[in-house]
């Protein structure tokens, strides 16, 4: 899945998914403080606008420009401001650290996952949390929806990058319409300085 394809998907005039932000972002920073967030595969920015809403100050990155197009307008909707990024998440370098990481829902093989939490790893500040919400791999047999390639779905143990304390990790349970999807929802968090 490349750039191309991701624009080919956000194409339509609707959004691909909802506006509203995904219930694990939700829960796992509804109680942070605001400070400054970066959502790594943003796609049309339903979570870095939720997030901007509450205060933090965002940048969303994301390879397609489709994507990109759709969350500015998002953003606008609701009178707020988002820093949109287009670049490949895997190769990009932050230009500064962040209180908050977000990974959510990319959808890429085992090595370049790696290159994904080490580019969350190497964007969180002291004290701040890198999120990863992904389909899961028991998702195929035990759940529903989401990508059918097992090479594109994570396991709890694939969100970890060296110097970061897992403080939750588990496979989760996202009701949808059609039954039971299984995510894996991770937060890690850098040690203070």
């Amino acid at each position: 899945m490349d750039e191309t394809y991701w624009d080919e998907r956000y194409s339509g005039t609707d959004l691909v998914w909802t506006a509203e932000a995904n219930r694990f972002v939700v829960q796992e920073c509804s109680d942070l403080p605001p400070g400054s967030a970066l959502d790594l595969a943003c796609g049309e920015g339903r979570n870095a606008v939720w997030l901007a809403g509450r205060g933090w100050s965002v940048t969303g990155v994301d390879w397609s420009g489709v994507g990109l197009t759709k969350g500015a307008k998002l953003a606008a909707a609701v009178d707020t401001a988002v820093d949109w990024v287009h670049a490949d998440v895997l190769t990009w370098t932050p230009p500064t650290t962040y209180d908050l990481v977000l990974l959510a829902y990319l959808q890429v093989g085992a090595a370049d996952r790696q290159l994904a939490m080490n580019v969350a790893a190497a964007a969180t500040a002291p004290g701040g949390s890198v999120l990863v919400v992904a389909h899961d791999l028991s998702n195929l047999t035990d759940g529903v929806g989401g990508p059918q390639n097992p090479d594109v779905l994570w396991r709890v143990e694939d969100a970890v990058a060296p110097g970061l304390t897992t403080v939750r990790a588990e496979v989760a349970v996202r009701p949808t319409a059609a039954g039971n999807a299984l995510d894996t929802v991770v937060r890690l968090v850098r040690e203070q300085g």
